[in-house]
């Protein structure tokens, strides 16, 4: 009776909290991607700083009268690249790819436009720009970055062009247009960018190193050419070779940098307390930027851009490897080649380790044309690094991606020990 009583009045068990619904699926950013973002950012950032500080004195002293001129106009064509660099990030590959025909054939018309009188824009004996006034372009910028997604569409298509070097025809000629149209601006540094670039996309393509060291050797012998009929790469060269020679013509440039980068030693003298930039050291604020930055920030600041270009070399190879798509492949491995040895060719200029080129460090030397050609390359490297191609992991409430490979094969183990089982006892 009691026993009954007491079963009667036991309390019912406390309902178990609901599980939680899972959260909707996600995307989970690689890691690729976030280190290209933020190391772009950040040379953005100390290019933004840099410029001004670089630029300020001889602006305000000069025919500008504003010390912040520079700095205006690199904000300015920042904050576009910026938008570039978002839109391509979303979309690039798919948004470019129709277009790189077009775009290739565009590039090649502005590189003879620029160069005929009354169009193109003459500076310091050289035809590289066209327009008028704040919207002025460089047409060898725009050309470097459609030689790469031209010789991506190429290969990709082909892959057997990579075989020999008469296959490899097609692509060939277009780097020999491309770079032949650049160095008659003249801009021999921007030409050899694009040659190398083109060669890093060949290996990536997986030619013979046989065949790349003829065509190295027949850029070498371009090279030379190049330079002995110009007086002035001559003298380059020669200031390379022989700085002391020459202390106030051909090895001033270099001198100046070096007496800046000397003077900065270990953490540097200040943050715009450089005195090299002040009319000493010429195009202080666009080729030799990284010389201000060694004076002013000293080698921890030289260190910092060495080290944020590695880290973006490494995530855009690292992007280029695993695309699943060949021509997002070679794409990424062009692009990420671009940028990376333009700013080592620079580097190495500024640095007494090559001879001077003009060409400006990426992200971070005043350069309309080159800081929103290079920021709208990232947006495309940011879009395959991205992609499902890229091997995106997707994550479904608290599971991971890995769980859920696991997870299939668990599962499957267990349908074959379930299967056992009923055979046992059958």
């Amino acid at each position: 009776m009691s026993t009954a009583k007491s079963k009667g009045t036991r309390k019912a068990p406390a309902k178990r909290p609901a599980a939680k619904k899972p959260s909707p699926k996600a995307k989970v950013v690689p890691i690729e991607y976030s280190m290209l973002l933020t190391t772009t950012l950040c040379l953005l950032a100390l290019g933004v700083v840099m410029v001004f500080s670089a630029s300020s004195t001889t602006s305000l002293l000069g025919d500008a009268g504003d010390g912040a001129f520079y700095l205006k106009r690199t904000a300015l064509y920042g904050i576009v690249g910026l938008l570039a660099l978002k839109f391509l990030a979303s979309g690039g590959v798919k948004v470019l790819r129709p277009l790189t025909v077009p775009l290739m054939a565009l590039s090649l018309f502005l590189l003879v436009a620029v160069m005929i009188p009354g169009v193109g824009i003459e500076v310091n004996g050289a035809n590289r720009w066209i327009g008028a006034g704040l919207f002025q372009i460089q047409p060898s910028e725009i050309a470097k970055v459609a030689l790469i997604l031209y010789g991506a569409q190429l290969l990709a298509s082909r892959p057997k062009m990579t075989r020999s070097i008469g296959e490899m025809g097609p692509f060939l000629l277009a780097v020999a247009l491309v770079s032949g149209l650049v160095v008659l601006e003249p801009d021999l540094g921007t030409a050899m960018v694009a040659c190398f670039a083109a060669a890093a996309m060949l290996i990536a393509a997986g030619a013979r190193l046989r065949d790349l060291a003829i065509l190295a050797g027949a850029i070498g012998v371009v090279i030379v050419l190049a330079i002995m009929i110009e007086p002035y790469r001559m003298e380059r060269l020669t200031g390379f070779l022989n700085p002391g020679s020459d202390p106030s013509g051909s090895g001033f440039q270099a001198n100046q940098a070096q007496i800046a980068l000397g003077s900065g030693g270990l953490f540097g003298v200040g943050l715009g307390e450089s005195l090299q930039k002040a009319f000493y050291l010429p195009e202080a604020h666009t080729d030799m930027i990284a010389a201000v930055i060694g004076e002013e920030l000293g080698l921890v600041g030289i260190a910092m851009i060495i080290g944020l270009f590695s880290l973006f070399g490494y995530a855009g190879l690292q992007t280029a490897r695993k695309a699943r798509d060949p021509y997002a492949k070679l794409l990424a491995a062009g692009l990420t080649s671009l940028i990376v040895i333009q700013a080592v060719i620079n580097l190495f200029a500024v640095l007494g380790l090559a001879p001077l080129t003009g060409v400006p460090l990426p992200f971070v030397s005043y350069g309309n044309s080159s800081l929103l050609t290079m920021l709208a390359a990232v947006g495309v490297l940011l879009n395959i690094a991205r992609a499902p191609g890229a091997r995106l992991r997707v994550v479904n409430g608290d599971r991971t991606a890995q769980s859920r490979s696991s997870g299939g094969r668990h599962s499957r183990a267990r349908r074959a020990r379930a299967g056992s089982r009923r055979r046992a006892t059958g």
